[in-house]
């Protein structure tokens, strides 16, 4: 337990300014950060959120300006520094080693030589109750849901000392209840005297856990004010100007729930499908759903309960123990050629482990999958001019705001703009069917509305779309009609009109309790 008294000022930045060739991240940050309380730090993509954090964590060397520890001026020259004066971070993108066990992990994140072996399982475990983390130290990593993943970053910051914990947009990967669980380990960590900094584009969330919110905006501060003060219409204007303070988070709305045409072949079909896990145990079992052009078929599911391998059987990344998937209509070969090949197209629940080259260009990553139109006979040397149109024209679909330049590698990016330059490139490809995961996760209100409309309008032209989504709300809005999973079989497929998002919801939880269409 941190040794600081509730209300101590931690730390604090001065004319905090972070520049990127032309590019001004932040500009002139003033922020305040308390022991025992959780603030907020909210602001739309690329207002410079992430870029700020990584600024107090050591991993981003300032421009100018000044970074105070309990009162008295640091330099932090790397992560290490960081954590030395008490800082950790949970990064959105994990970093973790999914071939190792969860103590194998933190051991290997921690500066000072590690206890033995005993010693830190015992550690591990004694945190993991204090804050009911339910952390199992032996457990595999890759065998473990983003939620619990999340919580080995907890338990590996927790153990350096840190007593400043910042998370960078901790909820992207969570579903609706591994968020309210989140939220109650800051109420934990809060009550015990940490400081807790929360970096988000997520106004409910805000208000539902923070103590004092700071508002960016193109990389300066808008506002900074205690939560009890703050409203969802306020905190939108602050955002994004005086037009989105009237429904901040509205969805935009479709003809959900309506009869589709009948006749129409699927262009996605699974028929009586069944794959295992990476362990041999039932992934999914006998799974049938069909998606017909111009169909938004979504797919309700709590984390871990099925839906990750939809995409992974299309793609053929995973192999069909039972049944057969047909595209339009005919059997095919799963692989990620061939699916390209007859129109499929996937933006992925991670889409930097998934969807991007991290070490190449957001040009780069525009054109996988479809580059050789793009290089010259020889096969070596691109034709710059078309790769060049091509990225900018699938950029310009896709953003509403400033697209981040072409020559920005992936792993640079915010998860944001990261999963809009993946949502551009798929959709560039005019597919005759999309699996989306979690299409607006990282991503703040205008954008996340320009995904939902931008979608809705391929569908109106034919696409079929497998939407997979863990807001009912938005699936509710969205879809015609709603398949839930629960531990890998289909609980029933429903029409919105037909049903509610509280039945849905009770199904997704493993309920015997609603009414399928």
């Amino acid at each position: 337990m941190p040794s600081a008294s509730r209300g101590e000022l931690l730390l604090e930045t001065r004319g905090l300014t972070k520049v990127f060739g032309a590019l001004r991240a932040n500009d002139g940050v003033d922020l305040r950060i308390h022991a025992a309380e959780v603030h907020a730090v909210l602001g739309e993509n690329g207002a410079g959120k992430s870029t700020l954090m990584k600024m107090l964590y050591g991993y981003y060397h300032p421009t100018s300006g000044e970074i105070f520890v309990g009162g008295k001026p640091v330099r932090l020259g790397s992560p290490r520094h960081g954590r030395a004066h008490g800082i950790g971070m949970v990064f959105q993108n994990f970093t973790l080693i999914p071939a190792l066990e969860v103590w194998e992990n933190i051991a290997l994140f921690l500066d000072k030589r590690p206890l033995e072996r005993e010693g830190l399982l015992e550690r591990i475990r004694e945190v993991s109750r204090a804050y009911r983390l339910d952390l199992d130290p032996r457990a595999l990593v890759r065998e473990l849901p983003f939620g619990t993943r999340q919580k080995v970053e907890i338990v590996k910051v927790l153990l350096t000392g840190a007593r400043i914990l910042i998370f960078d947009e901790p909820t992207s990967v969570l579903a609706p209840h591994e968020a309210e669980a989140l939220f109650t380990i800051f109420d934990e960590l809060r009550g015990r005297g940490y400081a807790v900094v929360f970096i988000t584009h997520k106004l409910a969330e805000v208000l539902r856990c923070a103590d004092r919110i700071t508002v960016l905006r193109r990389g300066r501060v808008a506002k900074s004010l205690p939560a009890g003060e703050a409203t969802k219409e306020g905190l939108a204007s602050l955002l994004v100007g005086e037009a989105g303070a009237t429904d901040p988070e509205a969805i935009p709305r479709r003809r959900a729930g309506t009869s589709l045409p009948s006749g129409l072949r699927p262009v996605l079909r699974f028929d009586r499908v069944s794959c295992t896990t990476d362990d041999g145990r039932p992934g999914l079992t006998g799974l049938d759903l069909a998606v017909h052009p111009g169909e938004v078929l979504g797919v309700a599911a709590v984390s871990g309960n099925g839906q990750e391998y939809l995409g992974d059987l299309v793609l053929g990344l995973r192999p069909v123990t039972e049944g057969r998937i047909l595209l339009g209509g005919e059997p095919f070969d799963p692989s990620p050629v061939a699916a390209l090949a007859r129109g499929v197209a996937c933006i992925p629940e991670d889409p930097l482990g998934m969807g991007a080259i991290p070490g190449l260009s957001v040009r780069e990553n525009l054109i996988l999958g479809a580059h050789r139109p793009y290089w010259n006979a020889g096969g070596f040397v691109p034709d710059r001019g078309r790769l060049e149109a091509a990225a900018r024209t699938a950029l310009t679909t896709a953003f509403v705001q400033a697209p981040p330049s072409l020559e920005a590698l992936a792993e640079d990016l915010s998860g944001g703009n990261l999963h809009r330059v993946l949502i551009a490139r798929e959709l560039s490809r005019n597919p005759i069917a999309l699996i989306s995961y979690y299409l607006t996760r990282g991503l703040d209100l205008s954008n996340a509305r320009a995904a939902r409309e931008l979608v809705l309008a391929h569908a109106a032209r034919g696409m079929g779309l497998l939407f997979i989504s863990e807001d009912l709300d938005e699936l509710f809005t969205l879809c015609d009609r709603i398949l839930v999973l629960h531990a890998g079989r289909s609980r029933g497929i429903f029409r919105p009109v037909e049903t509610s998002p509280r039945d849905v919801g009770l199904l997704m939880t493993g309920a015997d309790h609603a009414r399928a269409a």
